[in-house]
């Protein structure tokens, strides 16, 4: 599985372009107070703190961090918690 961080216009909030289907259906978005069961995904990239927002689609996952979340330190966290999610860098 590759995974490719791309910026977006929200400085805040990174697209991870992945090479193949984020999701098995169609659109899921996770936040505060959702159900991770509802996507498991999601829980797990919001489990890593300092996310607000994770929205999965088609062949990307869209991340917004905190203000105060610095993406030096959380890219490469989503990254590997979308490959483990995905059963692994290939």
């Amino acid at each position: 599985m590759q995974v490719q961080p791309e910026p977006t216009p929200n400085p805040n909030a990174i697209k991870f372009t992945l090479d193949q289907p984020a999701t098995s259906g169609g659109a899921e978005t996770f936040k505060e107070g959702s159900d991770p069961a509802a996507s498991p995904l999601g829980a797990a990239i919001f489990a890593l703190g300092d996310v607000t927002n994770v929205f999965a689609t088609a062949n990307f996952v869209s991340v917004t961090k905190t203000d105060a979340a610095d993406w030096g330190d959380l890219g490469p966290k989503v990254m590997e918690a979308i490959e483990a999610h995905f059963g692994g860098a290939a």
